[in-house]
């Protein structure tokens, strides 16, 4: 504004489910910091200016959710849960083998993050990690993540606010296998 006055349209007083890619870009625990303040101790950065960044990073939510059926809850049983891992991946989650996925709450299992150098080698990471991520034998939004990172359009950053909507619109009854969706190539 020109009177230079500065106006919130929101707060929230809550960290963000993205904090992760915060971190991972930073190296600042921002779940610490908060704490720290809570204490009554100050910031352990001073000014945004030192703040380091470095590299790219990305989210992909996992949630116990069916993409082929407008994302339908799909609640139950986690028999087989293996968990990506190595340098610049990051899996925040509370889910395990033999842990039963209510269906009276949000959906998501975990949050998988990578870091890398470039966008490049962000995506490369990803869909290694989204490879090696299994949960079953629930239906998940991995397999649609997986098809997600091998788009032209999105390895391009070249996506839309109807990405999804149109990447989904494609997935029709004539596909056999509705876990590897066919996707936008343009």
């Amino acid at each position: 504004r020109r009177d230079q006055q500065h106006y919130f349209m929101e707060v929230n007083t809550r960290v963000q489910v993205e904090h992760g890619i915060t971190e991972l870009i930073t190296g600042i625990d921002s779940v610490k910091e908060q704490i720290r303040i809570a204490a009554g101790e100050k910031l352990s950065i001073k000014r945004q200016d030192k703040i380091p960044l470095k590299g790219h990073a990305m989210e992909c939510r996992i949630n116990a959710e069916d993409p082929a059926h407008d994302f339908i809850p799909c609640p139950g049983k986690i028999e087989r849960f293996n968990v990506p891992g190595g340098p610049g991946i990051r899996v925040d989650t509370h889910a395990y083998a033999g842990y039963t996925v209510p269906p009276y709450y949000d959906s998501m299992i975990g949050k998988l993050m990578v870091l890398g150098r470039n966008r490049g080698e962000a995506i490369s990471m990803m869909q290694r990690a989204l490879e090696e991520f299994i949960i079953e034998p629930i239906k998940t939004t991995i397999p649609l993540h997986r098809e997600i990172m091998k788009n032209p359009i999105f390895r391009r950053a070249q996506m839309y606010t109807d990405f999804i909507q149109r990447l989904l619109g494609e997935w029709t009854d004539k596909n056999t296998d509705k876990s590897a969706p066919k996707m936008l190539s343009r």
